[in-house]
């Protein structure tokens, strides 16, 4: 038996529920099991497991407020931009053989891509601790997290806009105005093909959005055409992407 599975009974008591209900989130598809055969017995993915019980948002909040950095769990941690694109490799089959997201699986990897690529392209060389970013998705929730303890958007943008002056205004100018087409300016461009395929793309699931940098943060959804920023009572360094589909 492979070691990173556990058996029903097992992960019932991880989870502090029957296995009655284990058996029907599994019937749901909210919680998949694992068969050797048909019939066989159920067996659950640790990994699948710990992230049923996890909240990723908080686990990457917490991350991003610590004025030290904690060591990130390595299965989350991408170090540089050819782990990240293996990582996202990964997830697109993932999403590709997951029932319902046949026609969309696509769309929501390229935001994925968008946003941790973003994340590469504008900290190279001036990662402030911690170089790279916590990538965690969890596909039982439909969850995925991205976050950077990166220089932010205000400093990436004011290379090309000195005007801007507040995490408020670039996150606006980010997520609504196309800048160039030349790097630096590419992270405005990217999040702006970000909010059109969250809002506006026509596709079978809906999605949502919550992107926040420093201490500036915005909510998407299906049909949005206004950006509202708003101020979490939290801020940091860097960037933080929560995606429900």
């Amino acid at each position: 038996m492979d070691k990173e599975l556990i058996p029903i009974g097992e992960a019932a008591k991880k989870l502090n529920v029957s296995i009655d209900t284990l058996r029907r989130w599994d019937a749901a598809g909210n919680l998949k099991s694992v068969r050797a055969t048909s019939g066989g017995n159920r067996y659950y993915k640790s990994i699948d497991i710990d992230l049923f019980s996890s909240d990723l948002l908080a686990v990457a909040i917490e991350w991003v407020k610590g004025q030290v950095p904690k060591d990130i769990d390595p299965i989350f941690h991408c170090a540089d931009a050819s782990v990240f694109k293996g990582r996202l490799d990964k997830l697109e089959h993932s999403l590709k053989s997951t029932l319902g997201l046949e026609n969309d699986f696509s769309l929501i990897s390229s935001i994925v891509g968008e946003i941790g690529n973003n994340s590469f392209d504008h900290n190279i060389g001036q990662w402030l601790d911690i170089k790279g970013i916590l990538f965690a998705y969890d596909l039982n929730k439909r969850q995925i997290v991205l976050a950077d303890r990166g220089q932010g958007i205000l400093t990436t943008l004011k290379r090309v806009k000195s005007d801007l002056s507040s995490d408020a205004d670039a996150l606006y100018v980010a997520f609504t105005k196309k800048i160039s087409g030349r790097a630096p300016e590419s992270r405005g461009n990217g999040l702006k093909f970000v909010k059109l395929v969250v809002t506006e793309l026509k596709k079978s699931i809906s999605m949502e959005l919550y992107f926040q940098t420093g201490e500036a943060a915005l909510n998407l959804g299906e049909g949005d055409k206004e950006i509202e920023i708003f101020y979490p009572d939290f801020a940091f360094r860097g960037c933080l992407a929560f995606i429900k589909y």
